[in-house]
């Protein structure tokens, strides 16, 4: 009987609750304005936080400060990331075309974007809101990566306490996929034919340098012109190799356009001037495939040597099988023909090729005997050939021919040698005589090596060899591979008119002897060798100074570049 009370009980109960909710009247909640606006103050205010000096910003833990990449907060709460920023530290491939699109990919995974879109296409197969755009400011393109981050296995982490924001790493990286075509992303330009001509090292340069460009700016350099009007006493049937071109580059002697200097008629204008500046250039010494295929993937095609008894398109080679357009080598001669690496297959066939190599694997590779030969110009070289990447050249900055007004130089040959004190480190000088109204901007030089610290002194008031005492230190970095190297300063550092000044670096190259680069007359080739150009000087701790030119009969590879100052 209790039970049953407490039952009616409990049902009047919910009755009578279901009663005053009906009889309840209808409510509603507005935002006030106040509200919003403490909402707006608020969110300023952690934007201006999180882009304070205070905010420290790594990747994986490791400060990116001392890389000088940009980053911020947007208005909306994302954090903006330089595109270079994902090149360098992300191993990112990022290509910006010249309609707004964007493709960022690594790995596997494939993101498409576009300036001022807030959307990403992901693997060709899905759509993800972004929450801010894609920016571009100047030459920078900036990237809303909280969204997207982790197909680039990385996440953003905030930590709002300890003013930290971290784009932490996650687990399972993959950094290169099995297949890559840097034609497939407009990355290359058209083959070419050298004909009778002795220019393939002309062609690869700038060939793997208009990849550089692409595929926002697309150029035809002149070969003609690199080949005729470098320092090196050379004619268009001699023959050459990289250091020549990094050297005629890094002079600004060229590159000029092909349609200025066409190729072919056994003539070129001296008179016409680089439309764009050579910056940097990397030399890897070594067939390390991951490194090889790392900087195709994000900066440009590889510049490297093989060996082979063709010359012609309609040769023939028991290493070349013209079905498959493959190649492989496996003798003792040494490389005579320069191409330029634009992928890789890693499944590409063993079987493929006449001559079976160990394992399967190809290169990519373009050559320059015109369309009709191998697969449209193309040719697939081994894995297992014995001189393809064994020496490579990658060009991975490249800037517009106003970058610097002016030149301060003494090594038109370029790296032809090296000079040192049996030790791995070393300083060099050169002194130059500034014009009216200049600022020093940026220094370049070469490393030698691998793994090269640099330090970067000025001198001001040089007078003599004794004023390199008191030099002034500017800058300082290192270097992974060998190769051509510019420095800019951090701030311009005005000359005095008409005065001497003095650029000194420290170097110091792991395992080297001789780590300074110089020019010198080596042999038939560098017989147009200035020694009368230069005052140059080498010390082994700064202190004590030795001309390089009087004890060495050689140039200091070390330039120096100003820009005009208004009054």
């Amino acid at each position: 009987m209790k039970k049953i009370v407490g039952l009616l009980v409990a049902l009047f109960g919910i009755v009578a609750i279901a009663y005053l909710i009906n009889r309840r009247p209808s409510v509603s909640v507005e935002k006030s304005s106040e509200f919003e606006s403490c909402a707006t103050v608020y969110k300023a205010g952690m934007m201006e936080k999180l882009n304070s000096d205070d905010v420290k910003f790594t990747v994986a833990g490791l400060d990116v400060d001392r890389f000088n990449y940009e980053v911020y907060v947007s208005s909306e709460m994302v954090l903006m990331v330089e595109s270079d920023l994902l090149k360098s530290l992300l191993s990112c491939s990022v290509l910006e075309y010249s309609d707004g699109g964007v493709i960022i990919m690594k790995g596997d995974n494939k993101v498409v974007l576009t300036i001022g879109s807030n959307q990403a296409m992901v693997n060709d197969n899905h759509i993800i809101d972004l929450k801010s755009t894609v920016v571009k400011d100047g030459d920078k393109l900036f990237i809303p990566l909280d969204n997207i981050g982790e197909f680039f296995s990385y996440k953003v982490t905030y930590d709002l306490r300890a003013n930290w924001i971290d784009l932490t790493r996650l687990e399972g990286e993959k950094f290169l996929p099995s297949s890559y075509d840097m034609r497939d992303y407009g990355r290359v330009t058209p083959v070419r034919d050298q004909g009778r001509y002795g220019t393939c090292w002309a062609f690869a340069s700038l060939g793997a340098l208009e990849t550089t460009l692409l595929p926002g700016e697309e150029n035809i350099f002149s070969t003609d012109h690199m080949s005729m009007n470098n320092s090196y006493n050379l004619d268009i049937d001699s023959g050459g190799e990289h250091t020549m071109s990094i050297a005629y580059l890094a002079a600004w002697q060229g590159p000029v356009y092909e349609a200025d200097d066409p190729y072919g008629d056994e003539e070129s204008n001296e008179n016409l001037d680089a439309v764009k500046h050579l910056e940097e250039a990397l030399i890897i010494n070594e067939k390390d495939m991951e490194v090889l295929k790392s900087a195709i993937f994000r900066y440009g095609a590889v510049e490297t040597s093989v060996y082979t008894q063709m010359e012609y398109v309609d040769s023939e080679s028991p290493y070349y099988s013209k079905e498959n357009a493959s190649y492989y080598y496996d003798g003792e001669e040494l490389p005579n023909h320069d191409v330029v690496v634009v992928g890789w297959d890693d499944n590409y066939a063993k079987e493929n090729f006449t001559n079976i190599p160990e394992g399967d694997g190809a290169f990519i590779c373009k050559n320059s005997w015109g369309d009709g030969f191998g697969d449209e110009g193309y040719v697939y070289v081994s894995y297992y050939d014995v001189n393809i990447c064994q020496k490579s050249v990658i060009y991975t900055r490249v800037g517009e021919a106003d970058n610097y007004d002016n030149i301060y130089q003494t090594d038109l040959l370029g790296w032809i040698g090296h000079m040192g004190f049996d030790k791995e480190e070393a300083y060099f000088a050169n002194v130059y005589t500034a014009g009216k109204s200049e600022e020093l901007k940026a220094v370049s030089f070469y490393a030698t090596g691998k793994d090269t610290e640099f330090e970067v002194y000025v001198v001001t008031d040089y007078v003599d060899k004794e004023s390199l005492k008191n030099r002034e230190f500017v800058a300082a970095g290192s270097t992974k591979y060998a190769g051509y190297y510019t420095v800019d300063l951090p701030e311009g550092i005005r000359l005095a008119d008409n005065e001497k000044f003095a650029v000194v670096v420290k170097i110091k190259t792991p395992g080297a002897v001789h780590p300074i680069a110089i020019e010198y007359n080596s042999d038939e080739r560098t017989e147009n060798f200035d020694i009368t150009d230069g005052e140059g000087y080498i010390s082994l701790y700064g202190e004590l100074w030795h001309s390089a030119e009087e004890t060495q009969q050689s140039n200091v590879c070390l330039k120096a570049f100003t820009n005009q100052v208004e009054e």
